[in-house]
């Protein structure tokens, strides 16, 4: 038994070896890959697809429940799920039929649709909050909540934690230096012109004296945060830390903004609901409605009207807030089909049972090899962290981060027909997931064990 992660000499060798069983495996996809690069950048239509620790992309024909079909006809049990955008698991029925229904019918025309009054009926009780909007993704989401509380408060600062994701907002892509606590542009991001680190401040997560300190000026118009930190490695809150956190922001006049993109996995509702954050506005995009693109955002009354005097007050024009296929006929009708047949108890009654067994089984395998490694749960989503507890802020995660490992996870299980989210370790429990399932990703991490065991 060993307390001491792997060798890198170890986890080196068998990383070749995986390397090379994917190449001898993968036929189809490699050829894929390189065909691709005539027509594609890094030969994807995304350059995000190929940041997959294997040789090439995997190039996917269907996908069905968590089930994937690659190109070479091997199938995978999905616990990716599309980073949660296919949280419910790929194509469910009611889904599809309501997107074909609606195909036949209109895709978009830039009015609302007849269901629009449903749609936002079914969100108030889903999430809770009374007023609503509606946008292609939840990047355009948080940069339309951003304009909005601006506006609303006259006030330019934003607030964000250290290690937040809120997809491609040029505002939240600012870097805390953690010797100086001055804040810096994010040199990974490309094409900056615009100094964001001006009008961006970054404060560690579950630090409430960092908090207050940017809040005390007076100047911030919104916080604008997850839950828990989710895209780098999953950083729960600690007890106690919303309520207070809650409370800074109302006593310094400050909007909180929950983006729940990630944490809608916690509960029917999400996070905010669950356990009561009350806040200003919302913001859920990617598994909203069911993996077809959609976001929307939500707020209270109190600051509808607030948004309504905004936007009186200023002069006729683009707003800077909306694009046309926002709220699009087809968007509708697939958000309220995945409200009434996917954001249910049952779903999610079946999803924390099954990641709870998940977690169980994983936590036992690694005590029992004498890993010093934890898994971290929130709801149906939990990271495998290669480090010793549970962090606390993202400068935990960087001081342990063993990226080799996480590479030889992910490879490894792919190669052997499980999916892991290749970014970081997270996995992801859907109502279409089974117990056999969970037990082939079981067996799956054992054979790694053994693997890394062996000398």
């Amino acid at each position: 038994m060993t307390s001491q992660h792997p060798s890198s000499d170890r986890i080196a060798a068998l990383q070749q070896a995986e390397r090379e069983r994917f190449m001898a495996t993968h036929p189809a996809s490699l050829a894929l890959a390189d065909a691709a690069q005539a027509h594609y950048l890094f030969g994807v239509p995304l350059h995000w697809m190929r940041d997959w620790p294997s040789p090439a992309t995997l190039f996917v024909n269907e996908a069905q429940g968590v089930t994937l079909q690659c190109a070479d006809g091997l199938r995978y049990t999905d616990f990716c799920l599309g980073d949660t955008g296919a949280m419910f698991g790929h194509s469910p029925e009611p889904l599809a039929q309501a997107i074909a229904q609606q195909a036949a019918r209109g895709l978009t025309c830039m009015l609302p649709a007849a269901n629009t009054l449903a749609v936002g009926e079914s969100l108030a009780r889903v999430f809770g909050l009374p007023m609503w909007q509606m946008a292609l993704t939840a990047s355009d989401a948080n940069r339309f909540v951003l304009r909005w509380a601006r506006a609303i408060t006259q006030r330019p600062q934003l607030l964000v934690f250290d290690g937040c994701y809120h997809g491609a907002v040029d505002d939240t892509l600012v870097d805390l230096d953690p010797v100086t606590g001055h804040m810096l542009a994010r040199p990974s991001v490309l094409g900056q012109v615009h100094n964001h680190a001006h009008f961006t401040r970054v404060v560690p997560f579950n630090d409430l004296a960092a908090l207050e300190a940017a809040l005390v000026q007076g100047d911030v118009a919104c916080l604008l945060a997850e839950p828990a930190l989710t895209n780098f490695g999953l950083v729960p809150p600690e007890p106690g830390f919303w309520a207070a956190a809650r409370a800074l922001c109302r006593a310094h006049g400050t909007l909180f903004v929950c983006d729940e993109t990630h944490t809608i996995s916690t509960a029917l509702g999400g996070y905010a609901r669950a356990n009561d954050l009350a806040p200003d506005f919302l913001v859920v995009g990617k598994a909203v409605a069911g993996g077809l693109p959609c976001a929307v955002y939500g707020f209270t009354q109190e600051v509808a009207q607030r948004m309504r005097q905004a936007k009186q007050a200023a002069p006729e024009g683009h707003s800077g807030i909306g694009t046309t296929l926002s709220g699009n006929a087809l968007a509708l009708a697939a958000l309220q089909a995945a409200l009434t047949h996917l954001h249910t108890n049952a779903s999610y009654a079946h999803m924390l049972a099954l990641a709870e067994r998940l977690e169980h089984g994983l936590t036992e395998r690694i005590e029992h090899a004498g890993m010093p490694w934890t898994v971290t749960r929130l709801g149906a989503r939990m990271e495998l962290q290669f480090m010793p507890e549970t962090p606390r802020h993202a400068q935990d995660v960087r001081d342990h981060a063993r990226g080799e490992l996480e590479a030889l996870t992910h490879l490894f299980m792919l190669n052997r027909g499980v999916l892991l989210t290749p970014f970081h370790s997270m996995l992801l429990v859907s109502p279409a997931t089974t117990a056999q399932d969970v037990e082939q990703l079981l067996q799956v991490f054992d054979a790694l064990l053994a693997a890394l065991a062996d000398p």
